[in-house]
């Protein structure tokens, strides 16, 4: 392929609007063009590089036992009622309805494709027999993102690898989600991102046990914690937390009198630290709640939650402990009627009404706290629940109810952790019965009884790989492609492009190069002094580069050299398309250059 024969429109400049390295680097080396927020057009080498990516998930997949299907972007929306799924997905779910014979039928875009899936499955398998089969896919998906930023990271379309898996057994179940999780790992090797699986909740999709695979990176959207020590990773709405809170047993403190003050404009730790310096590891939030726990008998019952100052709190945490299945914030007329008090005075200590308290365990290290007195515009200091006869109130349930923070202790090894940004690029999950109780989804067993299906699911942002090496492999002169994923792998640049003897020898090692070795090349043909090539060639990233000079072509040489490297080595005309071949396919194989790259 020639430069001048496809479309490569390079920019100078950074574009307006483009906020990270890779929505700069992928619109100005003209890999995508933006159609609108958050929807991008893929030009010829973005595509290529998709393509490639692509293709190394589906080998991975077909390898693991996995089988293609395509099913369609377009879905009923009654399927997403059957399973709960139009609330829970809120705006984010893009709805319309379709004029067909007089009627209006109501469809979805698919942000994902357990339904269809699900209830495909439900019609054409039926038999124990069947079972267990994973089905794939690569598709188009719709998300109605209220705020789309970042390139093709956070947008609205995008292409994603979804695979689901159905079995008869828990232990079949587990077979196979191994299986996914090491294809996944070995995707991310061959693609060269330095990935790190976590463990996750599973969010809007469902199901119990649940893998991320991230990649670290400081303009990453999601936080995980991750232990050095011993590998222990997890997302910021999984992550446990060792015990390094400092509790002292009651006969070590000494406790002062609590004291009620005037806080008449402070509604927030913010607010309350700044104008009455107020340390934030000295003061209590006391979250009201309403729950639907085993103890409030099927409604919506109010709860206090207590959480350090300085600390957020994790409500999938919180659910667990309670075992509830809903959770949320209580409105101001609850707060009101369970503290005595407006929105911003809560606290532990005499409340209007008695509801069970859960105190987070960094709640019981901190003496002498200042928490909300439940009076407008009033606070306590000096509140303790330990004090001798009868503390100042008495926790419920003391567990861990917040996110955890950098400096954490490790449950796993008790080393400290730290918190790391992270883009999420894959997640698998462990579904159970979610879907195909709601879709009715049952096959007859061995013994003929009729029994539901256990489900998998397992997903790779196929766009976000992309995206997410760029993020990880830059400098100050553009991207740096390993050969995998490179929209081509070497990049011929004939000094004289209107030289005979150049051009015929560009286009020969090329063909070669093709021919013999299945190597992307192509032949930067552009009349463009040395330096514009140059620059472009980098900014794109090419991982090899060719030049055929004069001074070259005099001595029986060719220039090479590769990206991430400061020199460049000669090697004879001759013996350059053998040696170029071997370079590539070991570095296909092993990316062991693009590797070692920053260890130089």
């Amino acid at each position: 392929m020639y430069w001048s024969k496809t479309l490569i429109p390079t920019m100078k400049e950074t574009p307006d609007g483009a906020e990270i390295p890779s929505h700069v680097l992928m619109l100005r080396a003209g890999l995508i063009a933006q159609v609108m927020a958050g929807a991008y057009t893929y030009l010829p080498l973005g595509l290529r590089s998709l393509q490639k990516a692509t293709q190394m998930v589906r080998e991975e997949m077909n390898r693991a036992g996995a089988v293609e299907l395509l099913m369609s972007s377009l879905c009923p929306i009654s399927l997403y009622e059957q399973t709960n799924r139009v609330e829970t997905f809120g705006d984010v779910l893009i709805k319309t309805q379709l004029p067909r014979g007089g009627k209006k039928i109501s469809v979805v875009l698919c942000p994902t494709h357990e339904e269809e899936i699900t209830d495909l499955v439900s019609r054409y398998v039926s038999s124990y027999r069947q079972l267990p089969i994973t089905l794939y896919q690569i598709q188009t998906k719709f998300r109605n993102e209220e705020r789309p930023r970042f390139g093709v990271l956070r947008t609205s379309e995008f292409i994603m690898k979804d695979a689901y898996s159905f079995h008869t057994t828990l232990e079949s179940l587990d077979e196979t989600y191994k299986k996914m999780y090491d294809a996944y790992c070995k995707i991310f090797q061959r693609c060269g991102l330095p990935f790190l699986p976590v463990e996750a909740e599973s969010g809007p999709i469902g199901g119990d046990a649940s893998h991320e695979f991230m990649i670290p990176s400081p303009n990453g959207e999601d936080k995980i914690v991750h232990c050095e020590a011993c590998g222990y990773a997890a997302n910021i709405e999984k992550a446990e937390i060792g015990s390094n809170y400092e509790y002292q047993p009651p006969g070590t403190i000494t406790f002062k009198p609590m004291m009620e003050f005037d806080t008449p404009n402070a509604h927030t730790v913010e607010q309350l630290c700044k104008a009455y310096n107020v340390k934030p590891t000295k003061l209590i939030k006391t979250l009201i709640y309403v729950a639907d726990y085993p103890k409030s008998n099927g409604s919506m019952q109010p709860i206090a939650v207590l959480i350090r100052g300085d600390h957020e709190a994790n409500e999938n945490k919180i659910k667990r402990v309670l075992n509830a299945t809903k959770l949320e914030l209580a409105d101001a007329k609850t707060v009101e009627t369970v503290t005595g008090a407006p929105v911003g005075f809560a606290g532990p200590a005499e409340l209007a009404q008695q509801i069970p308290i859960y105190a987070d365990y960094a709640v019981i290290g901190i003496t002498n706290a200042v928490v909300g007195a439940n009076k407008a515009g009033k606070h306590f200091v000096n509140v303790n629940p330990f004090r001798t006869p009868k503390g100042d109130w008495t926790p419920d349930k003391i567990d861990h109810f917040r996110n955890a923070v950098d400096g954490d202790a490790c449950p796993r090894c008790s080393a400290t952790m730290k918190i790391r940004e992270a883009i999420e690029v894959g997640h698998v999950f462990k579904l159970g019965t979610k879907y195909s109780d709601c879709l009715n989804a049952k096959f007859l067993d061995a013994d003929e009884t009729q029994k539901t299906i256990i489900m998998g699911c397992y997903g790779i942002g196929v766009n976000r790989i992309i995206a997410g090496l760029i993020e990880t492999s830059y400098d100050d002169a553009g991207m740096i492609w390993p050969v995998n994923l490179a929209p081509y792998e070497v990049v011929i640049c004939p000094m004289k492009v209107f030289d005979e003897q150049s051009m015929k020898l560009a286009d020969e090692l090329a063909q070669y190069l093709q021919t013999h070795g299945q190597i992307d090349c192509l032949i930067d043909d552009r009349d463009q002094r040395p330096g514009v090539k140059f620059k472009d060639i980098d900014l794109i990233g090419f991982p090899l580069r060719i030049v055929i000079g004069d001074k070259g072509l005099a001595e029986g040489n060719i220039e090479t050299k590769w990206r991430w490297e400061k020199e460049t080595t000669m090697i004879p005309i001759n013996q350059a398309a053998e040696t170029i071949i071997q370079w590539i396919k070991t570095e296909r194989n092993t990316s062991e250059r693009f590797s070692n790259r920053t260890k130089k």
